[in-house]
């Protein structure tokens, strides 16, 4: 199922999306609810044209964590050296936004703004001490995240850096479980203003999504609707030669093979 926030006619709610054509949910008010009754709605017999209506955020998450320096190439190119172990770090909540909303930076805060496409996990159920064996039974679904990035920020201050309001992009849509067998076959692609930055795939983890929920589960415990960024490929703009770093009105696309494209512009605010 490809799960969608929606609002129409001023009012929020929860649908699948078939074709053109979304059909609203029973049995939840929201994504969050829906992923905490541990059950799939069935569809009502309304429906709108996908034309008419605004797709909002998916879910609110409880907690969010990023992971960074999960792609090999990745870590290569910002000079570092692969880590050992899950590098972690929180995104905050207000950094949330959806599909083409604004990623809003102010110059007296920063002036080095990056894009990271990545691959997110939505938790199903809750999960303490798991194994890896077990890990993809506690996933709900996947959607595509843009884990912004203030690059000037980030030496020393990944939360601040990485959790300003709208810095975390997140939808358009959730695609449950049962529709990506294998998360790790997935091609993933950024592009700004069109031309392509980052042209990978997921098989390309260091820590795979199993070994992440583990690893995450054995320090907190993780709750229905939290959001697992899982890292990003090589290509973002402050390693390219030279820096190519996000500006007023450049439009961010990411596209993950099985779930769509997610679609940011950007919005300057001059101090």
């Amino acid at each position: 199922m490809k799960l969608v926030t929606f609002t129409y006619l001023g009012r929020s709610r929860i649908g699948e999306i078939v074709g053109e054509t979304v059909y609203t949910m029973a049995w939840a008010d929201s994504m969050t609810q829906l992923i905490r009754r541990g059950m799939m709605p069935s569809r009502t017999y309304e429906h709108y044209a996908l034309s008419d209506i605004t797709i909002d955020t998916p879910l609110r998450p409880g907690k969010m964590f990023g992971i960074g320096l999960n792609y090999a190439d990745h870590a290569k190119e910002t000079g570092k050296e692969a880590p050992s172990e899950p590098l972690v770090f929180p995104k905050m909540i207000n950094s949330v936004i959806g599909m083409n909303q604004p990623i809003t930076w102010h110059t007296d805060v920063t002036n080095k703004v990056d894009y990271e496409g990545e691959l997110a996990v939505i938790i199903g159920a809750r999960a303490k001490n798991i194994s890896e064996d077990d890990a993809l039974k506690f996933v709900f679904g996947y959607t595509i995240a843009n884990d912004v990035s203030a690059r000037d920020l980030q030496e020393g201050q990944w939360t601040r850096a990485k959790g300003l309001d709208t810095f975390c992009p997140l939808g358009p849509v959730i695609v449950t479980k049962d529709e990506i067998a294998d998360p790790h076959i997935l091609s993933i692609k950024t592009t700004v203003n069109g031309e392509t930055r980052q042209d990978s795939s997921t098989s390309e983890l260091i820590f795979k999504v199993p070994a992440l929920i583990s690893y995450l589960s054995k320090h907190f415990t993780l709750e229905p609707g939290d959001v697992i960024l899982t890292g990003t490929p090589a290509g973002v703009g402050i390693a390219r030669n030279p820096p190519a770093l996000l500006g007023h009105a450049d439009v961010v696309e990411i596209t993950i093979q099985n779930i769509g494209t997610l679609v940011n512009p950007c919005n300057v605010i001059s101090a």
